[in-house]
């Protein structure tokens, strides 16, 4: 009965739908669909699927596991598809509508191109909030977790251990005079180098600490392992040793069981977030960048800011090739076979995506702020689209 109720009440609420929204939307669908599908089993194909065909060879890996790790990639294709199937599907379904004439009919009625194309745009905006949690909640979570089931499966056969391997952190500041230790000048230098091969259950395994904080001496530290000490606020390294170096020459170098290292927490802070921002969720990412700004590291601090407002402004790409999609369709020389849609899509996608990647790495080494960097292929094409469709409605 229940169920019963919840069907009447869409249908009610889908009724009040204009009939013209109605049946451009059930055009649309069947071919978002199809769009969908195939831009996931290519993505997926090129990106997972043969490097597991290769696992499965090489290692040893179940084949019940390979398939787990099949579908948990599947949410991170499903984002990168929904933009570019938006685009197809606004173009082959307008370019149909056109070859057909029904466009035509519509604009005799007085009917201008941006209310014909207003459905697209509403499922567009559906689409860009469907984006935007795929690419915030599920994405981080299943790259995540085929992650540890590829480690702790391909570790078995090649006997790895446990852990994340390489943390590298670097920590900015003032170098301090060695005798008055104050800062020699306002500047901000490298202080700190900090590398650990592996980090397990809060422990630090073979560690490596380059300390170039004092001028005219250098401090090395090698150690089995470290852990860091709230109480004491330091490090506390095990079995190593310390080789202190300085200008005039000098060499002096301290075996040790234990010895406790000012230093602040950044290195576990890194170690636990993942290390790629495409696994992080917007606040994890936030997270990180303060880290690296409070650390100093102002170019890994710029470089997570692009990759944030690059995780909000991916979603509204679906916006955007919506726009540009729907206005190229209803021009009555496009023509609607799937190959030829297809083929102007990858351009489309070719386009926009190389213009996302200039403006990234001009944030990345700080050419433009990483908002702009983001923000402005939307706007260009967002203007593009809009032109096109000016130009349209005096056709």
């Amino acid at each position: 009965m229940k169920n019963i109720k919840y069907l009447q009440k869409f249908h009610s609420i889908f009724k009040r739908i204009p009939l013209l929204d109605r049946w451009i939307i059930s055009k649309l669908i069947p071919i978002l669909f199809f769009a969908i599908s195939a831009f996931t089993i290519v993505s997926l194909s090129v990106g997972v699927m043969f490097d597991l065909i290769r696992k499965i060879v090489e290692f040893g890996l179940p084949i019940f596991v390979a398939l787990k790790i099949f579908f948990l990639s599947l949410p991170g294709f499903l984002v990168l598809a929904f933009p570019m199937s938006v685009l197809l599907t606004c173009l082959l379904t307008y370019g149909n509508l056109s070859s057909n004439s029904e466009i035509l009919a519509l604009k005799s009625l007085g009917i201008n191109n941006f209310r014909i194309i207003l459905p697209s745009l509403s499922l567009a905006l559906f689409m860009t909030l469907l984006t935007f949690i795929f690419n915030d909640n599920l994405v981080p979570i299943s790259n995540r977790l085929a992650a540890d089931i590829m480690q702790n499966s391909i570790g078995k056969s090649i006997k790895t251990e446990k852990g994340k391997y390489n943390i590298s952190f670097s920590k900015y500041g003032s170098i301090l005079d060695s005798n008055t230790n104050k800062p020699i000048d306002n500047a901000t230098h490298l202080t700190h180098i900090f590398y650990a091969r592996r980090f397990l259950n809060n422990v630090m395994y073979e560690v490596t600490v380059v300390d170039l904080s004092k001028k005219g001496t250098k401090i090395l530290i090698a150690a089995d392992n470290g852990k860091f000490v709230d109480q004491l606020n330091s490090w506390e390294f095990s079995n190593g040793e310390m080789i202190i170096t300085n200008d005039e020459g000098s060499v002096s170098t301290i075996s040790f069981d234990n010895y406790k290292y000012p230093l602040d927490n950044g290195p576990s802070k890194l170690a636990a977030i993942p290390s790629d921002a495409k696994n992080m969720t917007i606040s994890e990412a936030r997270k990180a960048e303060e880290m690296y700004a409070m650390a100093g590291n102002i170019k890994e601090s710029r470089k997570m800011k692009v990759r944030i407002y690059e995780k909000i402004t991916l979603p509204f790409s679906c916006i955007v090739f919506s726009l540009i999609g729907s206005t190229l369709g209803i021009k009555q020389n496009i023509r609607s076979s799937k190959s030829q849609g297809f083929g102007l899509s990858i351009i489309l996608i070719f386009l926009y995506y190389l213009t996302c990647f200039v403006f990234s790495s001009m944030g990345i080494i700080g050419l433009i702020t990483p908002f702009l960097s983001a923000w402005i292929p939307v706007f260009i094409f967002l203007g593009f689209g809009t032109y096109l469709l000016r130009r349209s409605n005096k056709i």
